[in-house]
């Protein structure tokens, strides 16, 4: 029997706070970064809060954040009276938003061991957000795979829809979920990594 089309667009914009290529999912990670002056740590701190990016969920700024977008597609065959999922391909970009500070170079030792266990901090848990969306990506792509045939392609298709929406709707918990535990135990952290870096400079 012939393939018959039917192709389901699943675009989804998603911010969080806070790519690898990996068999048939199609992932694509770039970066972007923006200015933040300052020459103290409160002065740091208070360009980062007027300057980092804004989530639009909260209207709270954040030092970085991860873009996430999701897209995709899902064809349909009718073959010997059922409509099967022909093939499903999930794709995902990521946006991984920076600060980079304009006066690293000329900044005294302690503030710049500071700033530099801070970023370096910063990039770590925006890269785990990049992570997470990944391995959903992964997990949604094969569960559209698996989906077992019906009688009617209008009915496939809505099970890929509901199956979408339980995947995306998992994704964002887990993300909140990373934002979490990352901000109880950042001061906890960031003494310890820089405790570390004092002691490797002695």
């Amino acid at each position: 029997m012939p393939a018959i089309a039917k192709t389901l667009l699943l675009l989804l914009m998603i911010s969080a706070t806070a790519a690898t290529a990996h068999a048939e999912t199609l992932t694509n990670k770039t970066f972007s970064y923006f200015s933040v002056g300052g020459k103290t740590a409160a002065e740091l701190d208070d360009e980062l809060s007027k300057r980092g990016p804004k989530m639009k969920n909260t209207g709270s700024r954040h030092p970085g954040a991860t873009r996430i977008r999701f897209g995709g597609s899902v064809t349909y065959v009718k073959r010997g009276g059922k409509c099967y999922v022909g093939d499903a391909k999930v794709t995902l970009s990521t946006n991984i938003i920076l600060p980079r500070w304009k006066h690293r170079r000329t900044a005294g030792k302690s503030l710049a061991l500071i700033w530099d266990t801070l970023s370096s901090d910063i990039k770590r848990h925006e890269e785990r957000h990049a992570e997470i969306a990944r391995n959903h990506a992964r997990d949604l792509e094969k569960q559209l795979k698996a989906l077992r045939p019906d009688k009617d392609c209008d009915r496939l298709q809505e099970k890929v829809d509901r199956v979408t929406a339980a995947a995306v709707e998992a994704h964002d918990k887990d993300q909140a979920r990373f934002d979490r535990v990352e901000s109880h135990n950042f001061n906890e952290r960031m003494l310890r990594l820089l405790t570390h870096k004092l002691e490797r400079s002695k």
